[in-house]
C-alpha cells in the first residue's frame, strides 16, 4: 500500500499492511519547535529550517526530509503555504537554536522578558510568559455577558489568539484568490505525493463558548443561561458552515480528512454531562458531519482533549469517524476498552505514546516497550493511525521521540 492507501484502510477499518503514521498534518498530532530543534541535532540534520507554523503553541512544520526519515503517512495542506524564504522571519528559540516565525508575526516582549502579542487596533491577546513555550489567551470580549445579537461575533472572534494568530493555511484567507489557491496547492499536493492529506478547519462550538466567555462563565452558562448559549451557537453555525461550504467546494474532491476540534473533556470526566452534549452541541455536531458527508469525500476527524468515554457513543452517532489524542492517561481511557468498546466504530488517531509521564521522563527502551504494547492493543483490524497523545512537548528528549518511531518500525 502507499500512504493515502495505508490511512484510507485504517480508516475504513481493514487492516493496513503496516499501521500509518502521523506527525505533524495538525496542530494536536505535531511537535514543539525547541523538540524539533533538539530531534534534528539529533539525528545530524543540519540543513532546512525549523519553521513554527503554529505560534500560539509554538509547533514546527516537519520538513520532508524528517517525514521520508520516519515514514509519515499524512500531511496538512497547510504547507503548502509560506513556502518561500521572504514568508519567514528568524528568531532564537529558547534553547538556544535558531528558527523562524511566520513574517506577520511580530510580538512585542516586555520588561519582565515575557512575550506579548496584540490587535492591530492595540489589544492586547496573548502573552507568553519568559519561561513559558506557548502563548496563553488574555481577551475573552463576551467577559462580562453576551451582547443583545451577535452581529459583532467575526470582529469578536477575530480578537481570540486562535483566530488572529492563525496557522497556514488560515493566515492567507483574506487574499482574494485564497479559495482558488487552496484548491490549486492541494491538487499539487496529491498529485506529487502519495501521503493522505488532512485540512483543519476547526469549527469548534463548545471551546468558541469558552474563548469568548472564559471557562468558568461559560460553564457556569450551559446550566443558569441555556438559551443563550443556543443563541450563541446558532450564530457560530453560521460562520461555521459559511467556511465549511467554501472548503467543501474547494477541496472537498481532493482531501481525505477534514479536521475539527471541540475540547469536550477534562481528566476525570467530560466537562459537561451527556444531557447537556445531547441538548446543545450534538445536534450541531451533526449538521457539521453531514454537510461534509453530503458535500464531500472527507472523513470525519475529531479533536478533543480528556476523557471523553461517556460522549463517545454520542460523537459516533453525530457523525464523527476519527478521534484524537485519545488522551490514554485520564479516567475511562484506557487502550483496551475503548478498543473492544468502540473499535469498530471509530478510528484512534492516537493514544499510543503517553507524553504526560514516558515520552518526557522515561528511558528510550521504556518507551519501546510502552509503544509496543500501545500497538498490540490500538492496531488489530484497522481502525488505528500512530500518534502520540497530543503534541511532543520541548523537554522531550531527542532519544525517546527516536526510540518511538523505532518501536512503530518493528510493526513496519
Amino acid at each position: 500500500m502507499n500512504s493515502r492507501e495505508r490511512v484510507e484502510a485504517a480508516i475504513q477499518h481493514r487492516e493496513p499492511d503496516r499501521i500509518p503514521v502521523d506527525l505533524g498534518a495538525t496542530p494536536s498530532s505535531g511537535i514543539s519547535a525547541i523538540a524539533y530543534s533538539n530531534l534534528k541535532k539529533n539525528l545530524g540534520v543540519g540543513a532546512g529550517r525549523t519553521r513554527v507554523y503554529d505560534v500560539v503553541q509554538q509547533l514546527a512544520q516537519p520538513e520532508d526530509e524528517i517525514l521520508d526519515r520516519f515514514r509519515i503517512d499524512v500531511v496538512d495542506v497547510g504547507r503548502m503555504f509560506n513556502t518561500e524564504d521572504s514568508d519567514w522571519q528568524d528568531i532564537v528559540l529558547p534553547n538556544g537554536s535558531p528558527a523562524q516565525y511566520p513574517s506577520w508575526f511580530h510580538p512585542k516582549r516586555d520588561e519582565d522578558g515575557a512575550w506579548n502579542a496584540f490587535t492591530e487596533e492595540g489589544v492586547q491577546i496573548a502573552r507568553m510568559p519568559s519561561t513559558g513555550t506557548f502563548f496563553d489567551q488574555t481577551c475573552f470580549p463576551y467577559l462580562d455577558g453576551y451582547p443583545d445579537d451577535f452581529k459583532d461575533l467575526p470582529e469578536a472572534m477575530g480578537k481570540i489568539l486562535w483566530a488572529a494568530l492563525v496557522h497556514s493555511p488560515w493566515d492567507h484567507i483574506s487574499e482574494k484568490d485564497f479559495w482558488s489557491q487552496l484548491r490549486e496547492k492541494a491538487i499539487f499536493l496529491r498529485e506529487n505525493s502519495d501521503r493522505a492529506i488532512m485540512v483543519v478547519v476547526g469549527c469548534n462550538l463548545f471551546e468558541w463558548g469558552t474563548f469568548l466567555r472564559r471557562m468558568d462563565n461559560f460553564l457556569m452558562d450551559l446550566i443558569m443561561d441555556p438559551k443563550k448559549v443556543e443563541s450563541l451557537l446558532d450564530a457560530l453555525m453560521e460562520c461555521h458552515l459559511a467556511n465549511l461550504s467554501k472548503v467543501c467546494d474547494a477541496v472537498g474532491d481532493v482531501v481525505d480528512i477534514v479536521r475539527f476540534g471541540d475540547d469536550l473533556g477534562m481528566d476525570r470526566g467530560p466537562f459537561m454531562s451527556p444531557k447537556i452534549y445531547r441538548s446543545l452541541f450534538k445536534p450541531r455536531h451533526a449538521i457539521l458531519c453531514d454537510y461534509v458527508k453530503k458535500h464531500s469525500r472527507m472523513h470525519t476527524f475529531l479533536h478533543s482533549c480528556g476523557s471523553i468515554y461517556k460522549l463517545l457513543p454520542d460523537l459516533i452517532e453525530a457523525g464523527f469517524e476519527i478521534i484524537n489524542p485519545v488522551q490514554t492517561n485520564c479516567v475511562d481511557m484506557e487502550p483496551a476498552k475503548l478498543k473492544k468498546e468502540f473499535g469498530k466504530d471509530l478510528t484512534f488517531w492516537g493514544g499510543f505514546c503517553d507524553t504526560r509521564h514516558i515520552l518526557n521522563r522515561a528511558t528510550p527502551e521504556e518507551v519501546k516497550d510502552h509503544v509496543r504494547k500501545r500497538i498490540e492493543v490500538l492496531s488489530p483490524g484497522g481502525g488505528a493511525v500512530f500518534n502520540t497523545v497530543h503534541n511532543i512537548l520541548p523537554e522531550v528528549p531527542p532519544e525517546n521521540i527516536v526510540a518511538m518511531f523505532e518501536a512503530v518500525d518493528d510493526y513496519r
